[in-house]
């Protein structure tokens, strides 16, 4: 992602903004509100939020901004947040990065801010993507798809008590990313994240305002063409809002995607599609985050017993000259280190000959500082987690690994296959069980006699 440039805007009370620009257009857009109460520029520690910017930017010129109290903008200084400050907020934004008449996209609570814009001051809006939101949150006799306040008022005040009777009222992410509950890497982002962005305080005044806000009065009014998007499964701000939306704005395309996240970038529907699609009239191929790999793992045998007997710091010394010669035969062979794995390394290649020769380097390489490694290696498709990768070809390359003897490399029947005429011999080894994986998997003990 580009290096975030942070400008600020002036509002009319001399409060100061955070607002940042990214993208060439030739399309304005500002992004009224993510739908959290986390600061825009966590963007960049989140790839999967990034990747969501970084899409919108290949065709927009894209605005974002921290709310009043959010982030890296002013503190709310003890005043309510309301749906009309911050529009007019809004409105300064756009003024400072000189785009008079943006398309406004909003998420969650920042939808009914945006409707607000567009019904108050029509000129200054050129289209409007309303995400997962909503112009009415709680149930009424007139409204019964809202949520009961009740329910409500035990969630918003759960979240920002110090000292909650039920401790499992802090999680919100299962409603807000169910897709991410089981990704720990995320879990740790989202909790760092959101208690950098809003002290208790503004977050109960946030959720005071999405309790407050109440536009369908406005709906009439909205002359910009609007495009409803929302998650069909989505737990926290429900379909039903989206469908309300949709029948009462005058100029609205509705689409409803197969998604139980409320936040669009969280899993795998394609909102920056429709979103391009609407804008635009064309949509890019969404870039896909997953790609076949030759995975290498190797580990360290009997590594616990080794330290004990040399004693911690010989072999934290010796640890790093694995590491050193594990990297330098890697880059060798054109792959790419993961991570360490404590006792190991976890790799990947464009192709399977080099991991293969990759890994028996490493045992003639670590076998000179008195280090027996095994090793194991499989191809098959991965998913690219920011620096990190997942998918079912990992675990299999890790079991392989551990299914090898000392100073032996071990691959899988697809690795022999696609290494043919590669000058790489095998030898078969017979059926193996590999934990946690369904049926017998053939193996074969890798060496090389070129």
């Amino acid at each position: 992602m580009a290096t975030l440039d942070v400008r600020y805007a002036r509002a009319a009370d001399n409060g100061h903004l955070a607002y940042s620009v990214l993208g060439p257009g030739p399309i304005d857009v500002v992004e009224v509100g993510n739908g959290t109460n986390i600061s825009f520029e966590a963007a960049d520690d989140q790839h999967r939020w990034g990747s969501y910017v970084e899409r919108l930017s290949a065709f927009a010129r894209v605005i974002r901004f921290d709310p009043r109290g959010i982030g890296l903008s002013d503190p709310l200084g003890g005043l309510p947040q309301t749906c009309e400050a911050w529009a007019a907020d809004t409105v300064a934004v756009i003024d400072a990065a000189g785009a008079p008449a943006p398309a406004f996209m909003a998420t969650g609570h920042a939808g009914p801010v945006a409707i607000f814009v567009a019904a108050t001051h029509p000129e200054r809006v050129r289209a409007l993507v309303l995400v997962n939101t909503y112009a009415r949150l709680l149930r009424a006799p007139d409204y019964p798809q809202g949520l009961p306040a009740d329910v409500f008022d035990r969630f918003a005040e759960g979240l920002v008590d110090p000292n909650p009777v039920d401790a499992s009222s802090l999680d919100d992410l299962p409603l807000m990313a169910p897709s991410r509950v089981d990704d720990a890497s995320f879990r740790d982002w989202w909790r760092a994240a959101g208690h950098r962005g809003a002290s208790p305080a503004t977050a109960l005044a946030m959720h005071r305002m999405a309790a407050g806000s109440d536009v369908r009065a406005l709906l009439a009014r909205v002359q910009a063409p609007t495009l409803v998007l929302h998650s069909l499964n989505n737990r926290f701000v429900q379909a039903a809002h989206g469908q309300f939306l949709a029948e009462h704005l005058p100029t609205a395309t509705h689409v409803e995607l197969n998604s139980d996240d409320h936040l669009p970038w969280a899993g795998d529907a394609d909102f920056v599609g429709e979103i391009e699609q609407f804008l635009t009239g064309t949509r890019g191929a969404a870039p896909s985050n997953r790609r076949l790999a030759a995975v290498l793992f190797t580990d360290i045998v009997q590594s616990t017993n080794e330290a004990r007997r040399i004693g911690d710091q010989r072999w934290r010394d010796r640890l790093d000259q694995h590491d050193l010669m594990t990297q330098r035969q890697v880059t060798r062979f054109g792959g790419q280190i993961v991570k360490a794995t404590g006792d190991g390394v976890l790799a990947t290649f464009d192709g399977p000959a080099r991991a293969v020769e990759c890994a028996l380097a490493l045992h003639d390489a670590t076998g000179q500082i008195g280090v027996t490694i095994r090793a194991g290696v499989h191809v098959g498709e991965i998913e690219q987690r920011g620096a990190d990768i997942a998918g079912i070809a990992v675990h299999i390359a890790q079991r392989i690994c551990s299914a090898s003897e000392p100073g032996e490399t071990l691959v899988s029947r697809t690795v022999t296959d696609l290494t043919a005429g590669s000058g790489i011999e095998f030898d078969d080894r017979g059926g193996h069980q590999l934990k946690g994986l369904d049926g017998t998997w053939h193996l074969y003990r890798a060496h090389d006699n070129r």
